[in-house]
């Protein structure tokens, strides 16, 4: 088959490029201590959506900079005044500019009796508040905004650190078993996913399809994606603000801090992974130095002639996966 990315058989082996900055793991706990000691002044809202077997919320807490981060929440409807027993959850992360999406497709959990949150990510395509930047919306350079300050500006550290605070607080809500909770997403909704069962490891099943958000050199030596688009953007951004790379390595050390292949390590969590070998947006190399980098038990699902699109029977086998829960 003709390669997008280094040759298959060395996928299983490869360590991944983008450096590991000094003192990694000391940044996400100081990041983790920061998180944990905030009010999250939480805040559920019936919404206008609801089922006859599903309560639906948005769901809004406090997050870093003050920012009001929102989800949505389904959980089972009660049914008399029978108390049930705690039961699992699913946490549920979107695709890069998106957003938590409708309520139906989260509604098969519900069934399944699982409280499942979907979070919108900070100044993406959702509801929640980015007001490191500006008041109201963004969509595009999520990846590097933050990039000309200390790492600690970067604003996918915080979204990272939101995903792991929407873990605390469902795992701390009345009726969940903490014990039972799982996360889910596809391509930076897989990335996250990553980060969530990484910064709060009581999560314990984890399926990212495709998962963006990994191996940021490898990625723009590979030049796959457009300009604009994923990856691309750091392109771009080396065209626009540095187009002699006279800061390639402080840029790509800096994007270090945000690489969950060097969160993978952290995950106690079982994983079910998936790869496209023809995928030029999230290639091949970049996604096994996440799985390669796992110590839990792991499995990789490979689709040899599929790019970065839905691959068929993957969401059927994640949610087999998450019913073991």
């Amino acid at each position: 088959m003709a390669f997008v990315d280094i040759p298959v058989d060395q996928l299983p082996t490869y360590p991944g490029k983008t450096p590991r900055p000094e003192g990694f793991d000391a940044f996400w706990d100081a990041g983790i201590s920061e998180m944990a000691a905030l009010d999250p002044q939480l805040e559920l809202i019936p919404a206008s959506f609801q089922t006859p077997f599903a309560e639906c919320f948005d769901m809004w807490w406090t997050g870093m900079q003050g920012a009001r981060i929102h989800a949505k929440l389904l959980r089972p409807r009660k049914q008399g005044t029978e108390i049930a027993a705690p039961s699992p959850a699913v946490l549920m992360f979107h695709g890069y500019y998106g957003s938590s999406g409708d309520w139906q497709d989260k509604l098969g959990y519900v069934a399944a009796g699982f409280t499942v949150a979907a979070m919108d990510v900070r100044g993406q395509g959702g509801l929640s508040e980015d007001p490191g930047v500006i008041t109201g919306p963004t969509i595009r350079g999520h990846m590097l905004r933050g990039i000309e300050g200390p790492p600690e500006g970067l604003l996918f550290r915080n979204v990272f650190l939101d995903t792991a605070q929407m873990a605390r607080i469902v795992m701390a809500m009345p009726g969940v078993d903490e014990t039972r909770v799982g996360a889910l997403g596809g391509s930076q909704g897989g990335g996250l996913s990553v980060a969530c069962a990484a910064l709060e490891p009581r999560v314990c099943r984890v399926a990212p399809a495709v998962p963006f958000l990994s191996d940021y050199q490898q990625s723009w030596e590979l030049d796959l994606s457009s300009a604009g688009d994923g990856y691309g953007e750091i392109k771009q951004y080396f065209r626009n603000f540095d187009p002699l790379h006279q800061r390639e390595t402080e840029i790509f050390t800096k994007l270090g801090h945000i690489d969950t292949q060097h969160l993978a390590q952290r995950i106690r969590a079982e994983v079910l992974m998936s790869v496209g070998l023809r995928d030029v947006t999230c290639p091949p190399s970049t996604i096994y130095a996440v799985f390669n980098k796992i110590t839990s038990k792991k499995e990789i699902v490979v689709y040899p002639d599929f790019g970065h699109e839905p691959q068929p029977g993957f969401l059927d086998r994640t949610f087999q996966f998450m019913m073991g829960l």
